[in-house]
């Protein structure tokens, strides 16, 4: 008899190598592996994760390419908002989920699969990404979670995946690398504590340079269109600001913030491309774009960035939201000069057609050209009106 097909989101790491052999002994389904690449994966990494695959025993291995379309529906509007959550990480891997669920529920469904199925625990956010797309996308698709269903430690898995005759180097098993086009992130012991910091070998990328380097980004309407005076790609510039900046360890730092579930997490991630591309954007609006344009722009971008992180992809005012920034951006063009140095990077200033500075009408704190003094102390003395009223009607207050 043929068996139930199950679809698993595999990324060849300890919990999804558990979900590969725990399906096809304990639950005796055809498994059918599928790893969607957002920009993270090299050919020949992807091709280590096939092999890896097939190694366990999986029916087919699948690998489903998504780094331009990630780029296009969500990454393009992280960078238009600046999106930080809370002012420290650029949603590497909130922003990705949702966009590899939704590529895995389609391919689910056109395999012929009955399950689909993923690697995530009981006490993180993935498992509400996954299962939320899944079930907006594929309702018919029954979702199997192993590993959270039988809350599993990794030791368990090691010593089941053991007894299957398959080994697993404890060292390389400590830490969780989940990589893509907008970061790394990096779970492990530490990140389990309030107060212990990764270890410099757990961060993917090493310190390679120590001189300092410039290098020239610009933007045309919000996007990257050129590198170092190179025209290129918005995901072509990212990867190579990602490679650059590597080599001197920039993007570094540690998350700590609220879950979907409600528990506080704290995470590791590398993300220098990010880091640098959403800090010289940022500069650059902040020349080219009015006072109001930024508060608002501000507002609904931290909103944006919490319905990503929150799997709320598909709430209809996402798409409002995501016509505002595009429009917000006619004018956000120029170049921007940033230099790399080894753990950071400084932005040095801008060259845009639109900035506002150069107005002709004055100097900041130096020249007034289109008002005199008379002008201001008319104008201050109105401004203050307000206040004045509330002073004197409270005197006795």
């Amino acid at each position: 008899m043929n068996k139930e097909k199950v679809l698993l989101a595999f990324s060849g790491g300890l919990d999804t190598s558990y979900c590969v052999k725990y399906l096809m002994h304990e639950k005796n389904l055809e498994v059918h592996t599928a790893i969607v690449n957002t920009g993270g994966f090299s050919g020949k990494e992807l091709e280590a994760i096939a092999k890896r695959a097939y190694s366990l025993g999986a029916a087919n291995h699948k690998t489903l390419e998504g780094t331009q379309a990630f780029y296009d529906h969500i990454v393009k509007y992280l960078i238009f908002g600046n999106v930080l959550k809370n002012n420290t990480y650029p949603l590497s891997v909130s922003a990705e989920r949702i966009y590899q669920a939704i590529a895995l529920a389609k391919y689910a469904r056109y395999i012929g699969a009955k399950y689909i199925a993923h690697g995530s625990t009981g006490a993180g956010n993935d498992q509400i990404r996954f299962d939320m797309i899944f079930q907006l996308l594929a309702p018919e698709l029954e979702i199997l979670t192993p590993v959270r269903d039988q809350i599993l430690t990794r030791e368990d898995e090691i010593k089941y995946l053991a007894e299957k005759g398959l080994k697993i180097d404890w060292e390389k098993a400590k830490y969780s690398l989940n990589k893509g086009l907008w970061g790394t992130s990096i779970g492990g012991e530490e990140t389990l504590t309030s107060n212990l910091p990764l270890p410099e070998e757990a961060y993917p990328s090493q310190l390679k340079k120590s001189n300092s380097q410039t290098i020239q980004i610009e933007f045309e309407k919000g996007e990257i269109s050129s590198l170092n005076g190179k025209k290129i790609t918005p995901v072509k510039a990212i990867q190579e600001i990602e490679q650059l900046a590597g080599q001197y360890a920039i993007g570094r730092d540690m998350h700590t913030g609220d879950t979907i579930i409600g528990i506080k997490g704290r995470i590791g991630f590398e993300a220098a491309a990010a880091s640098i591309i959403i800090k010289a954007h940022h500069v650059l609006e902040k020349h080219t774009l009015s006072k109001w344009q930024l508060y608002w722009k501000e507002q609904l971008a931290n909103w944006y960035g919490m319905f990503i992180h929150e799997s709320q992809y598909f709430e209809p005012v996402m798409r409002n939201i995501e016509t505002f920034l595009q429009d917000s951006q006619q004018n956000v063009s120029g170049n921007v000069s940033v230099v790399l140095h080894p753990y950071r990077f400084e932005v040095q200033g801008i060259t845009s057609n639109h900035d506002l500075m150069k107005s002709g009408f004055g100097d900041y704190g130096e020249v007034n050209k289109a008002w005199t003094g008379e002008d201001i102390k008319g104008f201050t003395k109105i401004i203050s009106n307000a206040i004045k009223i509330y002073q004197n009607v409270n005197q006795s207050k």
